[in-house]
């Protein structure tokens, strides 16, 4: 029985190494892909990303 578990240990520390491997070439691409800049955005954070809908006291939404 402890042969079956070896093998079922072997083979998720495989496949942990496989799904790594692939996290790392999914940042990987991310990190290369250019975005396009925004025209007359507001500078700093995203405020859909972090909830600050408000530049120098003026509070906005879309």
């Amino acid at each position: 029985m402890s042969k079956n578990i070896d093998k079922i240990k072997e083979k998720q520390k495989i496949n942990a190494k496989k799904a790594l491997e692939e996290a790392a070439e999914r940042k990987n691409k991310l990190a290369k892909a250019k975005l396009p800049k925004e025209l007359d955005g507001r500078d700093g954070p995203e405020p859909t990303r972090f909830n600050d809908w408000e530049k120098n006291g003026i509070t906005s939404d879309f």
